[in-house]
């Protein structure tokens, strides 16, 4: 009798099958997951499409960088998948009717959503086109970067005036866009694995200019993003040195072979370090070796070693002294350098609000609300939570008195049952989303006839 086939790449029990990879609930997944989308497809045009692939190498590794669009594709086909596959941030791009480019940030799945207003923007392209000596693609995106956020809180206003960006709409920004990428512990993580910065600069906003006004803000919101790669040399060595302690790697690479230094003609290593017409390159003087950089930092010296069998390691072990135990790790001196690696954007928040794009405003530019208005949106958004907890408890007993027959009733009549008697958790909700759809309790919100229309702006 022939053997059952079993079938051990993608089903269960297999060793990559999903009983072995990591679940939505498991540590593995944990670290915080982005979807970068256009809405709308193709109708964002040209520019924008390259800017949404250069905002999601930004923010690789845990990001879908492979992400395909459809123009049928709505909010809610990306909102439903987001929680099987761990997804925690969703940033939409779209472009209104008037030209204007627009981000939303949002947490899934229950929000809040922060709403943009790109105003000026530049590509990876034309960031490298700007630069003498531009970064190239490496290793820097195998590891998340490292975010760096100034002026987010604001200090407090002169003579007690009302501050025009509440304090706590300060710390939920904060909160947001920290939650992005994984935190790091200046303990345990190693300075090897930061790779790229990624600087968030927020513009404190300027003094209003009516002075009957009770603020002292002009109320804007505007942060400034900024994507750089790290690079790090040694400090205190002239150009020559640094030389011969890189031609073991470019051996290999045949590119960077003319860089080598030739010392076929030279008699002794010495005489190219100290004669300035030697193979190109010597020691002339202290500038050569001075810093050009606007830091410098000592770290561990991370060199590679060789693999050493029992009879090796034993043979070392009794030759070291005591006093090469005592000794620490060596410790040298880096110049850290930041070269851009772009994308730049200009963005000016416009409103926060609940939910995942469908929830009350907590926060307008624009839009100043007084007690009694609050009071009344607020009671019209309990009204209609009253009205979808009515709604669900109707169709939870509906699903209920339907297994309910199905159960009693008959084998053969089981085929025969309709369709909808199984109806998913998900689905109860189908007829709320049209009525939130086209609520008019935020009604009034922004014109975008009076947005300025973005600029992509040239780096120069």
């Amino acid at each position: 009798m022939a053997r059952r086939r079993t079938k051990k790449r993608t089903h269960l029990g297999a060793r990559t099958g999903p009983s072995q990879g990591p679940t939505a609930n498991s540590s593995a997944s944990r670290a915080p997951k982005s979807m970068v989308i256009r809405i709308g497809a193709g109708e964002v045009g040209p520019s924008v499409s390259q800017l949404v692939k250069d905002v999601r190498s930004m923010m690789e590794p845990d990001t879908a960088s492979r992400l395909k669009e459809r123009r049928s594709n709505r909010l809610r086909d990306y909102t439903t998948m987001a929680g099987p596959l761990g997804v925690s941030h969703l940033l939409l791009f779209s472009r209104s009717s008037t030209g204007n480019t627009n981000l939303r940030l949002a947490l899934t799945p229950r929000g809040p959503t922060l709403h943009f207003r790109v105003e000026k923007y530049s590509l990876c392209k034309d960031v490298r086109k700007a630069m003498k000596h531009p970064k190239g693609g490496g290793k820097e995106y195998l590891t998340a970067p490292l975010l760096v956020m100034n002026n987010f809180t604001s200090p407090p206003p002169v003579g007690g005036a009302t501050p025009a960006i509440p304090k706590h709409l300060e710390s939920l920004t904060t909160t947001i866009f920290q939650s992005l990428f994984p935190p790091i512990s200046p303990q345990a993580t190693p300075l090897s694995s930061i790779k790229r910065v990624l600087l968030l600069n927020r513009e404190l906003s300027k003094p209003s200019s009516s002075k009957s006004s009770s603020t002292v803000e002009d109320g804007s919101y505007i942060i400034n993003l900024r994507h750089y790669a790290i690079t790090t040399k040694r400090t205190g060595l002239s150009k020559g040195i640094r030389r011969l302690n890189t031609a073991e790697k470019m051996l290999k690479d045949r590119k960077n072979k003319p860089s080598i230094p030739n010392l076929g003609k030279l008699g002794d290593v010495a005489d190219y370090l100290l004669d300035p017409s030697a193979a190109g390159g010597g020691f002339t003087s202290g500038s050569e070796s001075e810093v050009e950089t606007d830091a410098e930092v000592e770290v561990v010296e991370t060199n590679a070693r060789k693999v050493l069998n029992k009879k090796q390691l034993e043979a070392r072990r009794n030759n070291e002294g005591k006093a090469a135990r005592r000794e620490g790790p060596a410790v040298e001196k880096r110049a850290v350098k930041l070269v851009e690696l772009g994308p730049r954007m200009k963005l000016r928040m416009t409103k926060v609000e609940e939910g995942v794009c469908d929830g009350k405003i907590m926060w307008h530019e624009y839009l100043n609300k007084s007690k009694e208005e609050v009071e009344k949106m607020e009671r019209v958004w309990e009204g209609r939570r009253r009205e979808r907890e009515g709604r669900k408890k109707v169709q939870r007993e509906n699903v209920e008195r339907k297994r309910k027959e199905k159960g009693n009733s008959a084998k053969g009549d089981v085929g025969n049952q309709p369709e909808d008697e199984e109806m998913e958790d998900d689905d109860w909700d189908s007829d709320e989303l049209e009525a939130d759809g086209n609520m008019d309790v935020n009604e009034d919100v922004e014109d975008d006839a009076a947005y300025s229309r973005p600029t992509k702006v040239a780096v120069g």
